[in-house]
């Protein structure tokens, strides 16, 4: 088949999206520390500064994949990339905590225009038999930028100070605004014009998912048995029932439930997110111990979790190239059972005198494993439904993915600081404390609360892995997505 060069085109455009999603993420981390000295936030301020982000992207690219849909998947990219740089610029002015917390938000639903169409866009433009390579070079992209991302941070807070790590954005987002319309233009693409917009299931989606997130995330860092988790919750199931109830009813829902009766699609999403809260929790995870128990400051910390990248970037394209060649069951499967075996690994010899090259062994062991896993997974999801329904599938991918990776941090930092005071935690994590001091009992409860976290991940990846597994058993068919009337 003939390679048509402009896919090579759009692929660049998607893979500089990509890359900038994973700095945003990484940088911010680094910068923290002093972050928090020249704004004076709270502790509280600061986790959110953080979350905020991931909380708002995963509240709205449902709704992004969706609206694409309506107006065009390729306009909503360009529009989410030059909000998202113009947020960028502004954020680096904020005069305090507050504020830079509502920039973060309007930042997340610039980030989620971006997050949900990239793979719709690269599964219109490239076949079948290659789009596992491609969406494999967008994983592999994601990955440079988790290597870079500690080192660049760490460069540009110390030498210009935390407005830098937004206003590194600005230039790179100028470039792939410009480079997208040059390259896909803001054209049409058979956009269904006469749509009844599914306004009560925006509103009940919109309630329903925030106070989950909110309730889990303040748990995590106040208190599970305080006001606010139990709003959240009454908001989550009251919302998410009245949401599902609309959407079954709606003659053009933002949800299009039957999607999930297609089996390689369902079991795509669900170890899909499996993988993200693995891979959330060991990156999460190992910078408290390597801050935590080893006394590393974040920019060591950083630099020292690279094998997790490391193993993603080796890997990605190749297991798409493996995908494309011999089908998604083998790689997908591996992947998720190689991650098991790199967090079976970590939680046996993960301690304070551990020498690092064989924390970074089953690091790269994990790293591997997701970098086997996604493309092929992505690839298997995308393939698995009709082409108009694309935005939406690429949507509901993205929202498991950070929903998992949320739901990682829930139920990670309960696991690890159920021996250790809440506060000592959150202070290494805000990086606001380095190191536990010689408090050796709480360093005894972290490093067992640590082996406890890894190994509820092991057995996480272990159910992934036999589902995946069904795919390959026959029980798994595609089955086309009824038309919308």
């Amino acid at each position: 088949m003939a390679m048509d060069p402009r896919r090579g085109w759009i692929l660049s455009v998607t893979s500089l999206g990509a890359l900038l999603s994973a700095l945003n993420f990484s940088t911010l981390i680094i910068a923290l520390p002093e972050l928090i000295r020249s704004l004076h936030a709270s502790l509280l301020q600061a986790m959110w500064i953080m979350l905020s982000y991931m909380v708002a992207q995963t509240v709205v690219v449902l709704m992004a994949g969706s609206l694409a849909d309506l107006f065009g998947r390729r306009r909503i990219y360009i529009f989410g990339m030059a909000a998202f740089t113009v947020v960028s610029l502004v954020a680096g002015f904020a005069p305090d905590a507050s504020w830079l917390i509502v920039l973060r938000v309007l930042q997340g639903v610039a980030g989620a225009m971006v997050m949900a169409n990239s793979t719709a866009i690269v599964a219109d433009v490239y076949p079948r038999e290659q789009m596992g390579r491609a969406l494999g070079i967008n994983v592999m992209v994601v990955a440079v930028g988790q290597i870079i991302g500690p080192v660049l941070g760490g460069w540009l807070t110390t030498d210009y100070g935390w407005a830098w790590t937004f206003w590194f954005n600005v230039p790179f987002g100028v470039i792939a605004v410009v480079w997208a319309l040059y390259v896909m233009g803001m054209r049409s693409e058979g956009v269904r014009q006469e749509r009844q917009i599914d306004v009560w299931g925006i509103v009940t989606y919109l309630i329903g998912v925030t106070g989950l997130l909110f309730a889990l995330t303040w748990g995590a860092i106040q208190s599970w048995t305080s006001v606010p988790v139990y709003v959240g919750a009454i908001c989550f199931f009251a919302g998410i029932p009245a949401w599902i109830r609309i959407e079954s009813k709606h003659p053009h829902p933002l949800l299009h439930l039957p999607l999930f009766s297609n089996k390689p699609f369902s079991i795509g999403i669900v170890t899909a997110s499996l993988s993200a809260i693995a891979r959330m929790a060991v990156i999460f995870m190992l910078i408290f111990f390597f801050q935590g128990a080893l006394g590393d400051n974040a920019l060591q910390a950083g630099i020292l979790s690279i094998p997790l990248a490391a193993g993603m970037f080796v890997v990605s394209p190749v297991s798409g190239w493996l995908g494309d060649r011999f089908g998604v069951i083998a790689p997908a499967t591996g992947g998720l059972f190689l991650t098991m075996v790199g967090l079976i690994g970590l939680a046996l010899v993960t301690n304070i005198v551990t020498p690092y090259w064989m924390l970074a062994l089953w690091m790269t062991v994990v790293g591997l494993g997701s970098g086997l896993f996604n493309s092929p997974n992505s690839s298997s999801i995308m393939n698995s439904v009709p082409s108009q329904y694309r935005g939406e599938a690429s949507g509901i991918r993205a929202l498991t993915t950070n929903s998992g990776m949320m739901l990682s941090i829930a139920l990670t930092i309960p696991l690890v600081t159920s021996s250790i005071p809440r506060q000592a935690m959150l202070a290494i994590f805000s990086g606001t404390e380095v190191g536990l001091h010689g408090a050796a009992n709480s360093l005894t409860g972290f490093v067992d609360g640590l082996h406890l976290a890894f190994w509820v991940m092991a057995g996480l990846m272990l159910f992934g892995t036999l589902l995946s597994g069904l795919r390959n058993r026959g029980l798994v068919k595609a089955v086309p997505a009824p038309s919308r009337t």
